[in-house]
């Protein structure tokens, strides 16, 4: 009885033995992985690789990297394009160097581009999208991968929602109330011209259902500009605004001359025609009494 309990005894050791063998091979490999986390990147990610581009067979950081430098306006329009990157196959490694093109050796078959470094071990991004070639270490941006978009976004996909007629992510405080206006962002900010759809900049949606850079909106009021620059209609809550139109106009009586002139106005809010009368600051849509309006 007492050398059944030895063997087992030695046996449960040994287990005990290999399960600490193990652990400590996976604390290893995980320090391997870690190296250089959050050390290395550029301005648009952190990152611990680098990538040939597949379409001018140079390297850069990342995509934006890529089209910032081949598609300025500074390049000859000829040669200016974006990046493939979907198509990227190869990926250079920061700490060691490796440039990878994963190929099976066994039947040549070209494998997708992995997380982790094929030589040195270490894990490239923390984020890691095998359809858009993405490596990220700060997750603190809940990266995710929309399949309507067929990108990647930030935010977390529990806070969006696509919109199949939009044709792109929209914040879920919008999903029962936002304007549809097909393929929303797939067209450039109307104040810089960059393109929306794939553009790193937090993007606003307006209440007429077009988009525009948040910090684009934010230059608008600043200059005193309140009309969607693609419809003219207001994006902000402009009633205490045409209340003081309506005070102004009201101790600004116009010359003699004009006080009987009807004009036709076209209201920019609520798209209705009113024959008013004319006054040189403003004329107040008979509808919706907003002031956007513009004679016809």
């Amino acid at each position: 009885m007492r050398e059944n309990c030895t063997i087992c005894h030695q046996m449960q050791s040994g287990m005990h033995g290999e399960k600490l063998d193990q652990s400590k091979e996976h604390v290893k490999i995980k320090d391997l992985r870690e190296r250089g986390y959050m050390e290395h990147g550029c301005q648009h990610y952190r990152r611990r690789c680098r990538i040939r581009a597949p379409c001018c067979n140079e390297i850069f950081h990342c995509c934006h990297c890529h089209n910032e430098a081949k598609d300025d306006i500074r390049i000859v329009p000829k040669l200016r394009h974006d990046i493939p990157c979907h198509q990227i196959k190869q990926v250079i490694c920061l700490l060691c160097g490796t440039e990878q093109e994963v190929i099976c050796s066994l039947c040549g078959t070209e494998q997708e581009v992995q997380q982790n470094c094929i030589n040195c071990g270490v894990c490239m991004g923390k984020y890691f999208c095998g359809i858009c070639k993405l490596f990220d270490d700060d997750v603190s941006k809940k990266q995710y991968h929309c399949g309507g978009c067929g990108i990647c976004r930030t935010g977390g996909s529990e806070n969006y929602f696509h919109c199949d007629k939009c044709g792109c992510c929209h914040s879920t405080l919008l999903k029962n109330s936002h304007a549809c206006v097909e393929k929303a962002m797939h067209h450039d900010c109307p104040v810089c011209f960059e393109y929306l759809f794939k553009s790193m900049h937090e993007i606003a949606v307006l209440p007429c259902g077009h988009t525009i850079h948040i910090n684009c909106l934010n230059e608008m009021r600043q200059h005193l500009q309140y009309a969607c620059p693609l419809c003219s209609k207001s994006v902000f809550d402009m009633s205490k605004v045409w209340e003081k139109f309506d005070l102004e106009i009201a101790a600004t009586p116009m010359p003699e001359l004009y006080q009987n002139k009807m004009v036709w106005i076209l209201c920019n809010d609520c798209g209705r025609t009113s024959n008013v009368k004319y006054h040189l600051i403003a004329q107040k849509c008979l509808n919706c009494k907003s002031y956007n309006t513009r004679q016809t």
